[in-house]
């Protein structure tokens, strides 16, 4: 039988009613006819849960000691799910990232899967099992637990989609796909029906939170379609995520249309430096940085991310002590995706008018091939996200 991914997220198993609903969809899979591997992440939120009680004991905790507590949050979710397929008359197993043969850098509170070797789930398949994996973890190559970082369980699925040569992996949440813009603060945004690799990285990358950014990676080298789709609406299309057509980007930029799309973070860590930059860049080497300029000797410019960043308080006191001219402070950040869009200037021209007219003067500008973003005050982000919106993405 052909195998299939399907991962849920903490929404989709927030209490048991819930879990008893994920249990029934993946037994109708599995009667359709397909192996099944089922990854979780943990029930709804848990994990900053105990990210808070782990606050409450220290500033700023190990980030070693954060893994091994807040992988338990997604072994709870695959206990509890096996149990219920149990239930339904199928045999189910629960496995943790370890047990799957998921080995990773040996980063805390971020890792990097280096390798998948699923012996332990191809066995469980083949006696007729519906396999239950914790995502969001591994195991490094010195034995320690390691996390993902936020949206890790989707970067499980897609590892195990590849290393299984699975038909295809969805990713189940509470929303039914990937859109334009986030509709909670651009309401104008519309669903995307289908999108390439490149683009939903760079969406991921920049803040969109429907799909990880490192999990399309792992998609886009395992030319591995993904599948966006709300939980509980099987009437739902969803997002598809796969190979790129050339021939439509094209079309689309004579079109005067290379966007797809404006993403957002509310907060992140804004770093500026002078002669301090290569120290700087030596502290932050292994850190996820979404905006970097880098002028050796003589400055850089650096916009992390928070959602990963568990020690912050302790980074900016250490960044304080490598030289004067070091600042940082909290910023937003809002950015237009879309292939090409960063060839030629006056899209940044174009966007830079849009923020000046909504009153927003952007800290720092930065562009890619396929992204232009900005550094704003964060109380300007949703109407910079508007302001974007309204100028480089089409509403039908």
């Amino acid at each position: 039988m052909s195998i299939l991914v399907q991962k849920f997220g903490g929404s989709s198993l927030s209490d048991l009613e819930r879990v008893r609903a994920v249990a029934d969809k993946v037994v109708r899979t599995r009667n359709a006819g397909h192996d099944v591997v089922v990854v979780v992440s943990a029930m709804g939120d848990s994990t900053d849960e105990l990210l808070d009680m782990a606050r409450e004991l220290a500033a700023n905790p190990s980030r070693r000691e954060l893994d091994m507590l807040l992988s338990v949050g997604e072994r709870i979710s695959m206990a509890l799910l096996s149990i219920a397929i149990q239930e339904r008359g199928h045999e189910a197993v629960s496995l943790t990232g370890s047990q799957c043969g998921i080995i990773t850098t040996d980063t805390h509170s971020n890792a990097r899967i280096m390798d998948v070797r699923p012996f332990r789930v191809q066995d469980e398949l083949a006696r007729g099992r519906i396999v239950i994996v914790a995502g969001y973890q591994g195991s490094s190559y010195r034995r320690e637990v390691t996390t993902l970082g936020r949206g890790g369980s989707d970067t499980t699925a897609v590892a195990l989609a590849a290393a299984l040569g699975a038909e295809a992996c969805e990713i189940y949440s509470d929303v039914d796909g990937v859109y334009s813009a986030d509709p909670r603060v651009v309401f104008s945004a519309r669903q995307l029906i289908e999108l390439d690799h490149e683009e939903m990285i760079e969406m991921a990358r920049s803040g969109a939170k429907v799909l990880n950014e490192q999990a399309v990676k792992f998609a886009m080298l395992s030319k591995i379609a993904l599948y966006a789709r709300k939980t509980d609406s099987p009437e739902s299309v969803g997002t598809v995520v796969r190979v790129g057509d050339f021939e439509a980007k094209r079309a689309r930029a004579e079109r005067g249309q290379p966007a797809v799309a404006v993403s957002h973070l509310n907060r992140g860590l804004w770093v500026r430096a002078g002669e301090s930059a290569d120290r700087v860049i030596e502290l932050l080497a292994e850190r996820e940085c979404i905006v970097c300029t880098w002028a050796p000797g003589k400055s850089c410019e650096v916009y992390l991310g928070t959602e990963n960043l568990h020690d912050g308080d302790a980074l900016e006191k250490e960044l304080a002590t490598l030289g004067p001219d070091v600042q940082s402070r909290s910023a937003g950040l809002v950015s237009v995706v879309g292939s090409g869009i960063g060839a030629q200037a006056r899209w940044m021209c174009a966007g830079q008018k849009a923020l000046h007219a909504a009153d927003i003067a952007p800290l720092a500008t930065n562009l890619s091939l396929s992204r232009l973003s900005w550094v704003v005050d964060e109380e300007v982000v949703s109407k910079g996200a508007n302001a974007l919106h309204a100028i480089f993405i089409q509403v039908d």
